[in-house]
C-alpha cells in the first residue's frame, strides 16, 4: 500500500506522482524515474536490482525513489505500475508498446498511434489532478481583473497567445507578452486590481519566474500553469494549474505539455465566460459578427 502523504497524492496515479516528484530528484533517482515512465509494464517486472543496474545506480538510490514517490516497498511500487498500465491498456485498448518511445522502427502509424495515446493521456491525467478549488480562485481572479498579463517561453508562449485571444473575445483587457523584458514591463505597472498568468511546463524557466515575481510584487494575483506545483515558479504563485503531461526524451515540452496546458486555459476561459455569462455571449456574438464576412462565400453545389 502507498504511504499517506496527503489526499490530493493519493489521488493520483502513480505515473502522476512520479512526474510530479521529477524536479526535486537527484540525478541517481531520476534515472530511475525516468526509465519507469518510459516503459512503466516493464519496470513492473523488474527486481530491484535489475532496476538499479539497468538504471546505473544503486539500489539505495532506487528506494530513495520510490519513497519520494509516496510508497513504504519496492513491491507496492511494482504492483501500482502493473495495475495502472493495465487499467489504461483495458481501458483505452492501447498495446503495451504504445508506451514506449518513439523510435526508428516505427512506422508512420506507430507515431500516430504513441503520440495519440500520449496526448490523450496527457488530457485524461491533468483532468484527474486539476485541483477544482484553485481553478475558482482563478477564475474568480480573472473575472473582476482590471488586467490580465500572460507570459511564457517558446511553447508555454504560444499557449499564453491563444488565452489573451479567448480572454480578448469576452471584452477582458489582456495582453500575451513574447519579449521577457516587455513582460516584466508590463508586470511592475500591476497593482490589486490585475492579474499574472505564468506558463511554463517545467516550472524552472527563470524569465517566466521573474515575471510572475514582478506581479507579485506590484500587488497582483499571481497564477502559474505547469506540470510541477513544487517549482520555483509553482512556490512563488498564489494561484496553481497544475497538468500532469507526459514528456519523453524524443517528445519534449511542445507535444503532451502544450496539450495539457491548452486544456487548463479552455477551462478557464469557460469558468471566465460563465461567471459574466450573458456579457460574455453578448461579446462572442459580436465578435463573431465582425469577422464573419471575411469568409469566402461557399460555392453553389449546383454550378
Amino acid at each position: 500500500m502507498v504511504e499517506a502523504p496527503g489526499n490530493a497524492q493519493l489521488s493520483r496515479t502513480v505515473l502522476v506522482r512520479i512526474r510530479s516528484v521529477m524536479p526535486g530528484l537527484r540525478p541517481s533517482e531520476r534515472a530511475v524515474a525516468e526509465l519507469v515512465l518510459s516503459d512503466p509494464s516493464r519496470a513492473a517486472t523488474m527486481s530491484i536490482g535489475d532496476l538499479a543496474e539497468e538504471c546505473g545506480t544503486s539500489t539505495t538510490s532506487v528506494v530513495r525513489f520510490y519513497k519520494k514517490v509516496g510508497y513504504g516497498g519496492y513491491s507496492d511500487l511494482r504492483l501500482d505500475l502493473a495495475r495502472e498500465t493495465a487499467r489504461e491498456s483495458v481501458a483505452h485498448g492501447v498495446p503495451a508498446e504504445v508506451y514506449e518511445d518513439i523510435n526508428t522502427a516505427d512506422s508512420l502509424q506507430d507515431i500516430v498511434s504513441k503520440i495519440a495515446f500520449n496526448e490523450t493521456m496527457s488530457i485524461a491525467d491533468t483532468a484527474q489532478v486539476l485541483d477544482v478549488d484553485q481553478l475558482a480562485r482563478a477564475v474568480s481572479a480573472v473575472s473582476t481583473s482590471r488586467k490580465i498579463d500572460i507570459f511564457g517561453v517558446g511553447a508555454g508562449g504560444l499557449v499564453g497567445q491563444d488565452m489573451q485571444q479567448k480572454l480578448h473575445r469576452i471584452g477582458l483587457t489582456s495582453f500575451s507578452w513574447g519579449d521577457p523584458h516587455a513582460a516584466l514591463a508590463s508586470a511592475a505597472l500591476l497593482d490589486a486590481d490585475g492579474v499574472a498568468v505564468a506558463i511554463s511546463h517545467s516550472g524552472a524557466t527563470l524569465d517566466t519566474i521573474d515575471f510572475l515575481k514582478a506581479g507579485k510584487a506590484a500587488g497582483a494575483v499571481t497564477i502559474a500553469i505547469t506540470n510541477h506545483a513544487d517549482s520555483p515558479l509553482g512556490r512563488a504563485a498564489d494561484v496553481v494549474l497544475s497538468t500532469a503531461a507526459r514528456e519523453t526524451p524524443f517528445r519534449p515540452g511542445a507535444m503532451g505539455s502544450r496539450i495539457a496546458q491548452m486544456m487548463i486555459v479552455d477551462c478557464l476561459f469557460v469558468g471566465v465566460a460563465q461567471h459574466s455569462y450573458d456579457a460574455s455571449i453578448a461579446a462572442l456574438q459580436k465578435t463573431h459578427a465582425a469577422v464573419r464576412g471575411r469568409k469566402l462565400p461557399r460555392a453553389n453545389p449546383s454550378t
